[in-house]
């Protein structure tokens, strides 16, 4: 039976490398990931060129977590230039860009401070309720 593309199994399929750890090589490799800089537009080229061996969907993975995380979102918001790989200056980040940054940010840390503000009402509701069913206890309990 003539084989497919279809029928390729998981064994031979190609091992890939997973997106934190492509993020990992690329901090050990690459001085615009290491010092967080904002990356050039169109970097995911670059990085298939100098690392042939990562896969493309991968990478747009990986790209995504990094440029998501609040260190490199504070990054673009301060910054007025954009990086190669190798951390020389390629392209700047726009105004538009900037301000995207800091609403992201902003977003992002008033998530965080209403979670915290839910858990501390939260736990305030429980240690409430553990006193009364005590006053309860102590009033009725023998």
């Amino acid at each position: 039976m003539p084989e497919t593309g279809l029928d390729a199994t998981p064994a031979q399929a190609k091992p890939g490398i997973e997106p934190r750890a492509m993020i990992k090589r690329l901090e050990a490799e690459c001085a615009a990931f290491r010092d967080c800089k904002p990356l050039a537009l169109r970097i995911d080229n670059a990085i298939l060129e100098r690392f042939p061996e990562f896969e493309r969907k991968v990478l747009r993975v990986a790209l995504r977590m990094h440029t998501a995380s609040t260190r490199y979102l504070k990054a673009v918001e301060r910054s007025a230039q954009r990086f190669d790989l190798d951390g020389n200056p390629a392209g700047e980040v726009t105004d538009e860009q900037r301000a995207h940054a800091a609403q992201l940010l902003k977003e992002r840390f008033a998530a965080v401070a209403k979670q915290q503000r839910e858990k501390r009402e939260a736990e305030e509701a429980e240690r409430r309720k553990q006193e009364k069913l005590q006053q309860l206890m102590s009033k009725f309990g023998r």
